[in-house]
């Protein structure tokens, strides 16, 4: 085996869409990075990476400032507000958040960057 020329293995080049998606796919809750990354056969660093290009919006998307926005459903929607607590309908500017990990119910003058602060580690 001649062991003069070293031997170079080609980069891997991906579009920039095809980026997008594999980073858009382990945004999901719950979803593990490195398993995206073995499925679509990228190393998990790199999708890390990538990760860090979207979200200064280097990806060909808009940029992220650190606001994102969550889906809702509307009570009316769901057809029952039976888990709602009762007080809320008669107050006006309550918003009330639920997910897995979290329930919050927001009062009129509420304290803006405290509830910034309890948002963000709580949506991590």
């Amino acid at each position: 085996m001649d062991t003069s020329q070293p031997t170079q293995r080609k980069r891997q080049t991906w579009p920039m869409a095809e980026k997008r998606r594999i980073v858009e796919a382990t945004l999901a809750p719950g979803v593990s990075v490195a398993l995206v990354a073995r499925d679509n056969g990228v190393n998990a660093n790199q999708v890390f990476a990538w990760r860090r290009l979207y979200r200064e919006g280097k990806l060909g998307q808009t940029p992220t400032s650190g606001t994102s926005l969550l889906p809702i459903r509307l009570a009316t929607e769901a057809g029952n507000a039976d888990h709602l607590i009762p007080a809320i309908h008669d107050r006006k500017g309550v918003i009330q958040i639920e997910t897995a990990k979290l329930r919050l119910q927001v009062e009129p003058g509420a304290d803006e960057r405290l509830l910034r602060l309890i948002l963000k580690s709580a949506l991590r």
